[in-house]
């Protein structure tokens, strides 16, 4: 089975990290999910990597969650859906609590999850053309799992101009709502995110995992309790008909009955 996920680590210790389903525009499958939180465990204790670029493979970033994988909830009980969703928020908070500083490098668009992933980056650079959206509504269900760590990165006055519209937005707009740290050619995207990673070659790597650490510490709303919340707000999502109706209509091809756009 090939991996998910590609890592490669230089010389001086900064780590690529890829999603690697360009064939699925990088939706984040139970297997890419898997092999994240391996990824995030294992760089723990990796001192000597100083810095950790997230970028995608092929013409995308992250297209949200895998089809298959919604198929899957559609036909699944309150009981499995709540440990994917879990499964899902375990990968998300181990990411976000990496020491290492964590730098996106964000092309094509970022849907779904794709934003929960953006918003566990310390930074994020995007190309002008990449489009950003928190899609799930249009399916009947919401953006839950990946909830506390946008509401920590936007503030919840920014993240309600787009947490339940469905709207697709710029790079340029994901700048004013706090997602988006810089916009840079497509050209540069790489060569930049390098840039900001080699800032941390010369500070000190257990610090900077303790400045981190802190910064976290004294954002409240990433409390155990909140991400409990936003677990079985999903599998609440899951089991009303309007999630059904929307799956449905997604695979189908079809208008869901209160779309009247």
């Amino acid at each position: 089975m090939s991996k998910a996920i590609k890592i490669d680590v230089d010389a001086r210790g900064i780590v690529q990290l890829r999603l690697n389903r360009p064939e699925k525009r990088n939706a984040l499958s139970v297997q890419m999910i898997a092999e994240l939180t391996e990824f995030a465990a294992g760089a723990q204790s990796r001192r000597d990597w100083r810095a950790i670029i997230l970028s995608g493979e092929g013409a995308t970033f992250c297209a949200g969650g895998d089809l298959d994988w919604m198929r899957q909830q559609m036909q699944s009980d309150r009981q499995t859906r709540m440990a994917e969703a879990r499964k899902l928020a375990t990968m998300l908070g181990a990411l976000n609590a990496l020491p290492q500083p964590l730098i996106g490098a964000i092309h094509g668009s970022a849907f779904g999850g794709g934003v929960g992933m953006a918003c566990v980056c310390d930074l994020v650079l995007a190309t002008p053309e990449t489009l950003f959206g928190l899609t799930e509504t249009r399916l009947g269900i919401i953006p839950a799992t990946i909830g506390p760590y946008v509401l920590a990165r936007m503030g919840e006055g920014r993240a309600r101009r787009v947490f339940m519209s469905a709207k697709r937005f710029s790079a340029v707009e994901a700048v004013e709502l706090g997602i988006v740290s810089r916009v840079v050619s497509a050209d540069t995207l790489m060569n930049e995110a390098v840039a900001e990673a080699e800032l941390y070659l010369s500070t000190a790597p257990g610090a900077v995992a303790s400045a981190k650490a802190l910064a976290r510490s004294l954002c409240r709303s990433l409390d155990a309790d909140g991400i409990e919340e936003s677990i079985i707000a999903l599998a609440d999502a899951w089991e009303q008909d309007e999630a059904k109706e929307g799956i449905a209509a997604f695979f189908e091809k079809r208008k869901p009955h209160w779309d009247h756009s």
